[in-house]
């Protein structure tokens, strides 16, 4: 399921300047976790960003944790 999600966030260097983003489409990981860390609720988001889903969200916080997941740095 994590591999499925994960799929979702892609990084194509003629969109968004090469920045992940949600499937091949203008809305940049970055900005998703912003809004989430702002306050903003998946459904909030999903209200604002009719293109996205619910897994397009998840997707975007499962991302976030591979670096962290690091035991070296």
């Amino acid at each position: 399921m994590k591999e499925n999600l994960l799929a979702r966030i892609t990084m194509n260097p003629n969109i968004s300047f090469g920045k992940p983003t949600i499937r091949n489409m203008r809305y940049p990981v970055e900005i998703m976790l912003d809004l989430l860390a702002a306050g903003m609720t998946t459904e909030e988001l999903l209200e604002d960003y009719p293109d996205l889903e619910k897994e397009d969200i998840q997707a975007c916080v499962l991302f976030t944790k591979k670096p962290v997941r690091r035991k070296n740095i």
